[in-house]
């Protein structure tokens, strides 16, 4: 059985030639290799180990994780789709939501288990009837506004928890990592988050020496003096040692929070898959319902032992675009570091101890980035919101979701938020197009790069 791991030497091994790439199957020399696998590392270290703590779980165990999650996608994908999977930005606001419930860790993780085998289960659907399931179902109308939903929904998280907490180091931290997002090139722009986080880390600490403790909310809430950067967990933690390991537990009104994350998980997926094969020149469209059932398993894997669910990278596929090097093997090498770094428990408090200020810039632009990468999808599918259609679903969706309106059906049972949202915007959207008048769905339900208000030989493919 062919593993996608019988790499073949790219040229002398050192660069790739002027205008070549090195393939999946190919690699560079092994030192040049592991080199690579740091570098993916780092890459995704920002957004991999915020996650985490945003959740409220073990930063070793989320990287950890994300290594094996890593190994048990290329294995599935025979070497053919190379990408890192790390803790996915998109069950932040499902966190929030169950722990503001009165949830533990373990109800966290159960209902994140519950979305790892429902994107399991698609996955398989895709492999067996083609991805036209998903547009069916899904049209970039849907999945845009539930994208958009999800990552608005969070505003109040870092309105009120993070931002208040020491709102000039978070003014501060917003503004460089702004500044990094948008000057720095190349890998170093790939990283932006990361050294956002770095220098947030190093101003928390020069405040401390110069202005002493800080009287403002600490991470419980509660109004307080202490100081910035507390690095007592650093000083009392081992070098060595295993992350900490929790089962799921399982609430259905957790369930129907986290559900609709699948919607966010299939589009991540599937841009990735598309992305990497247009960069390699391999088209990759039938790996789609690999990649997805892949990054579901490794999902249920992690979160049975305490970790968080995974997903595909985009920080990745730049580092991959950038130095043209697509080698797999680059990848193991990644999941090998990140497996090493998940035994030092030192390296996990040194994450743990980052100041919510500090937090508080960076989600200012995470969130809001992950709400716009909704505009993204409209934008690449060429969704028109003059169309009442699109237009009425989404935008009572939206607001539902962001607003956090309450459906309550009995005293224990009802529907809010984010699972509110995303059933008006998938229930609504199908059934007006059912009552819609011709005109108004004209665009072919299955596909999602073509409108009803396209000109005769304008069209193109959406993400």
């Amino acid at each position: 059985m062919d593993l996608g791991v019988g790499w073949k030497l790219h040229g002398d091994g050192r660069t790739p030639a002027p205008g070549a790439v090195v393939r999946p199957d190919e690699r560079l020399s092994w030192p040049r290799t592991f080199g690579l696998g740091a570098q993916h590392v780092v890459a995704m270290f920002g957004a991999s180990f915020v996650a985490p703590i945003l959740m409220g779980l073990d930063p070793n165990l989320a990287i950890m994780m994300s290594g094996i999650a890593t190994v048990i996608f290329l294995l599935a994908t025979r070497g053919r789709v190379p990408s890192y999977l790390g803790c996915s930005l998109s069950f932040v606001g499902v966190a929030a939501v169950i722990r503001a419930q009165g949830g533990t860790s373990a109800t966290v993780t159960g209902a994140c288990f519950v979305v790892g085998v429902a994107l399991f289960l698609v996955g398989l659907a895709v492999q067996r009837f083609g991805a036209r399931i998903i547009h069916a179902a899904m049209p970039p109308i849907v999945t845009g506004a539930v994208v958009m939903l999800i990552g608005f929904n969070l505003a109040p998280v870092t309105a009120s928890t993070y931002w208040p907490q020491d709102q000039w180091t978070a003014l501060l931290t917003m503004l460089v990592t702004g500044a990094a997002v948008v000057c720095l090139r190349g890998f170093w722009s790939r990283i932006a988050i990361f050294l956002g986080l770095v220098f947030g880390y190093a101003v928390s600490w020069l405040f401390d020496r110069i202005f002493g403790r800080i009287h403002a909310a600490d991470a419980s809430g509660k109004v307080t003096d202490h100081w910035r950067l507390d690095l007592s967990g650093v000083e009392n933690a081992d070098w060595i040692g295993l992350p900490s390991f929790h089962g799921p537990a399982f609430q259905w009104s957790a369930i129907l929070v986290a559900l609709p994350v699948v919607i966010a998980l299939v589009a991540e997926n599937a841009g990735h898959v598309k992305a990497v094969g247009e960069m390699t020149g391999d088209p990759l469209d039938d790996k789609l319902g690999t990649a997805i059932s892949a990054d579901g398993a490794a999902s249920m894997l992690s979160t049975a032992v305490g970790g968080p669910p995974n997903t595909t990278y985009s920080e990745n596929i730049g580092v991959m675009a950038a130095t043209r090097v697509y080698s797999t093997a680059a990848y193991w090498a990644a999941a090998g570091f990140a497996l090493l770094f998940g035994l030092c428990p030192k390296f996990g408090a040194v994450v743990a101890a980052i100041p919510g200020g500090v937090l508080g810039g960076i989600t200012v632009i995470l969130y809001g980035m992950i709400g716009l990468l909704g505009a993204q999808i409209w934008l690449n599918a060429r969704v028109d919101l003059r169309n009442p259609l699109n237009l009425v679903p989404a935008a009572a969706g939206i607001i539902i979701g962001i607003g956090g309106v309450t459906l309550k059906f009995t005293d224990n049972f009802s529907l809010n938020g984010i699972a509110l949202g995303t059933i008006v915007v998938i229930t609504g959207y199908h059934a007006l197009r059912a009552m819609a008048p011709p005109h108004l769905r004209q665009e072919p339900l299955l596909d999602s790069g073509t409108s009803a208000y396209d000109e005769p030989g304008d069209r193109r493919a959406g993400s």
